[in-house]
């Protein structure tokens, strides 16, 4: 990859086989107009890995355009990515053209085409072969050189056994197969990917926050069921709020399935131990922030804007504490929460 690559895709540069099977296949595939299917569990990094290709592509000056296929129904979908001309639905008062078209030259990102309908599945086979369509109403045809990368974090194999998915799209775009390993399966790259995020956040919200040893090695230790996504949220919120005990406290409240394994077997389980002061300390703090918070809130009449200011903390800082104290969010009345950007 070129040293500008390098730059902003960092979170694919890590040591562990499966990530490294990866970066091959981008620098083997980039160069092709080669159909690309980008598997993975939600949050790996697929739309990364998309983004990777078409910037290492010949097709790096021209558009990279993405379609989420689950956002949309279906009528609404086949004109998002085929337009549509005046009049050819309700709605329909002037012609658009679809995503298609205006990733034309460059590269278009087909994002969970697992959920694609089965109606459009035969509509973008003819496209794949043929690279012409019609748009939603229209009878003419267009013509588009559009390099399509696809991604999903479903098990399209048995989609088609199931009839869920055309077997004929299905080999039409698996051309090339990159699979995105879950981050628990590459724990070792967890230090230096939130050493990263924290890095970028703190540029980006002007702050200064650091990562201790014990807070690095709590977050290998995590199996991160939302992965790449799970990590990067994280370590914003800890950025934002500059506050780096809300990390291992969110890890400790983790527990069943999202708890990292144990690296080996448990000894013969003990006594729990006395709470320490400490531990006694951060319950009454707690405590004291909920009570205060929640009669904030209530004199306020629940506007959360007007409450950041009496507390003097920010809005999303409220939020976040309404959360962490468990303070169940009121629907506020009309006119009485404030714009978000007055609250900033």
């Amino acid at each position: 990859m070129t040293s500008n690559a390098r730059v902003q895709f960092s979170t694919l540069f890590g040591r562990s086989p499966g990530i490294q099977a990866v970066r091959r296949a981008i620098e083997q595939v980039a160069d092709t107009d080669a159909t690309v299917l980008i598997l993975g569990e939600s949050g790996v990094g697929k739309e990364v890995v998309a983004r990777a290709i078409h910037v290492e592509s010949l097709r790096r000056g021209r558009p990279l355009v993405k379609v989420n296929c689950a956002a949309l129904p279906a009528e609404l979908l086949e004109s998002e990515l085929f337009g549509h001309e005046k009049g050819a639905f309700t709605g329909a008062y002037r012609s658009k053209p679809g995503k298609f078209e205006i990733a034309n030259g460059g590269t278009l990102l087909l994002d969970e085409i697992g959920d694609l309908p089965t109606p459009l599945q035969a509509k973008l086979l003819h496209v794949l072969q043929d690279s012409e369509f019609a748009r939603v109403g229209g009878a003419g045809v267009i013509r588009a050189d559009v390099r399509v990368l696809a991604s999903t974090n479903r098990h399209l194999e048995a989609a088609v056994k199931g009839g869920h998915f055309r077997e004929d799209l299905y080999y039409r775009i698996k051309v090339v197969t990159i699979h995105v390993p879950p981050l628990r399966e590459r724990r070792d790259e967890i230090p230096a990917l939130a050493r990263e995020f924290v890095r970028v956040f703190n540029q980006q919200f002007r702050r200064h926050l650091s990562l201790s040893p014990r807070t690095v090695e709590r977050l290998r230790e995590y199996s991160w069921p939302g992965n790449v996504r799970e990590l990067e949220n994280m370590m914003k919120r800890a950025v934002v709020l500059e506050d780096e005990k809300l990390v291992l406290d969110e890890l400790a409240g983790l527990s069943g399935p999202e708890a990292a394994a144990p690296a080996a077997a448990a000894p013969p389980a003990a006594p729990p131990p006395a709470r320490t002061l400490r531990e006694l300390g951060r319950q009454a703090s707690l405590s004291a922030q909920r009570e205060a918070i929640q009669e904030v809130l209530e004199r306020v009449r629940w506007n959360r804007a007007e409450a950041a200011r009496v507390l003097k903390i920010s809005y999303k800082a409220l939020l976040y504490k309404i959360d962490q104290c468990g303070l169940a969010r009121k629907r506020p009345r009309p006119g009485e929460d404030l714009d978000r950007r007055e609250a900033g």
